[in-house]
């Protein structure tokens, strides 16, 4: 009698069966792992577009003068003595409709400096020291509240705070 070495058709069904589930689920967490990078990367483009809008606002104010408002607006005149800079709370036209944002007027023309993917629901300032002859620094704190839209329209809330003096003494 010869010996015959081999595998019998039921042993390679069940390997085939076992190598298909396991592919099966390992394919479903490499795809799941996909739509998390692209949530991460829409945030992530959502908060730097953000931060890039709070960092240009805080420059101009530290090297700004005569801050006047608070609220939801500032006003101040800019470090080059040119028209005066108001920054507020604006809308703008989003893919979902109508989104909050960050804008800026100068010379009577007004930009959104922020994306349509990032809604502004709150945008506050709170001036200090601006009045003339009084003893403080002038600075002003800024705190900003919103969402920022990713994916298939899901959405993550932020609230961030920032302050700025103003560089010069004008005590």
């Amino acid at each position: 009698m010869k010996n015959k070495r081999g595998y019998t058709l039921i042993e390679l069904v069940v390997a085939v069966g076992l190598f298909a589930l396991i592919m099966t689920l390992a394919s479903g967490a490499y795809f799941m792992v996909i739509n998390l990078n692209r949530q991460v990367q829409g945030v992530t483009t959502g908060i730097n577009n953000l931060s890039f809008a709070l960092e240009t606002m805080v420059r101009d104010i530290r090297t700004g003068t005569a801050y006047s408002g608070g609220g939801s607006s500032i006003s101040f005149t800019p470090a080059n003595g040119g028209a005066a800079i108001t920054y507020a709370r604006g809308t703008q036209q989003g893919a979902g409709g109508q989104t909050g944002d960050i804008i800026i007027t100068k010379n009577n023309v007004t930009t959104a400096l922020t994306d349509p993917s990032v809604d502004v629901t709150s945008l506050v300032f709170y001036v200090y020291g601006a009045t003339p002859g009084d003893s403080e620094q002038p600075r002003v704190t800024i705190v900003v509240s919103g969402s920022v839209t990713h994916g298939a329209g899901k959405t993550e809330s932020f609230s961030v705070e920032t302050g700025a003096t103003m560089r010069g003494s004008d005590i």
